[in-house]
């Protein structure tokens, strides 16, 4: 039996198989890309804590890795942040500023973990406002990327409530000087008090190419199939008619 393609599912199928085959190469590219990240992530994560980088170049390349730093924290220039917990209840990430005791009067600004909302005056918790100095060990972050969703409302700095931490927009808000251009997530260490509740950062990242990578792959053998079932039967079905027909 001779297959004879057709005109019309030729034109169809060969550019959605190409189509279908090409997103799933795609999303086995994004695999590599996705593991690639999660093991630099882990590789941060279990280096050794470090000190504060100087400068947001040096940050890009710190990314997650635990650093140290003492200070004393100005807990009159607190942020809160809009969050979630892990349990889905809603709350503020407390963002206090920490002016280094190194001599040079940096502020770095310390993410000290979640706060239910009814907590999110000083006043609930008044043991996790520590005076005099700290030390804090943590993970080091870098800033959003410039330019935001166009879903994401803007931030009030009148109400002290704010969507992401960018230290660059919150220092400019308070007037405060040579604030570095990253800023720190506490470790789960616990405040007096047990509020703020640190440890927050989201380290596991989803990986899900794989799974989509068979879904488009599967989709384009499918449509194969279909193409090469549907010339089968329309040859089988005009072959009994051909050979019943004879010159006259």
């Amino acid at each position: 039996m001779r297959f004879h393609p057709r005109l019309w599912p030729t034109l169809f199928t060969i550019p959605a198989l190409l189509i279908l085959v090409g997103l799933g190469t795609w999303q086995v590219e994004r695999l590599h890309w996705k593991e690639g990240l999660i093991a630099a992530r882990a590789a941060a994560v279990a280096a050794p804590p470090i000190d504060l980088p100087a400068t947001l170049d040096e940050a890009t390349r710190l990314d997650l890795r635990h650093v140290h730093a003492a200070g004393t924290f100005l807990h009159e220039d607190e942020f809160d942040v809009v969050a979630t917990a892990e349990n889905g209840d809603s709350g503020f990430h407390i963002v206090t500023p920490l002016r280094l005791d190194d001599g040079t009067g940096r502020i770095v600004l310390v993410n000290r973990g979640f706060v239910p909302y009814e907590m999110r005056s000083p006043a609930t918790r008044p043991q996790g406002e520590v005076p005099g100095r700290v030390e804090v060990e943590g993970l080091l972050r870098l800033p959003p990327e410039a330019g935001r969703p166009w879903y994401m409302p803007a931030d009030n700095p009148g109400t002290n409530i704010w969507l992401r931490l960018e230290p660059d927009a919150m220092a400019k808000a308070r007037g405060l000087r040579d604030v570095l251009p990253f800023y720190v997530d506490a470790g789960p260490a616990p405040n007096p008090g047990g509020w703020p509740r640190g440890g927050t950062t989201v380290l596991d990242l989803p990986n899900n190419h794989l799974q989509y990578a068979i879904t488009w792959y599967a989709l384009a053998a499918s449509l194969l199939v279909i193409y090469i079932l549907y010339h089968r039967r329309s040859s089988s079905s005009s072959a009994p008619a051909e050979k019943g027909t004879a010159p006259t």
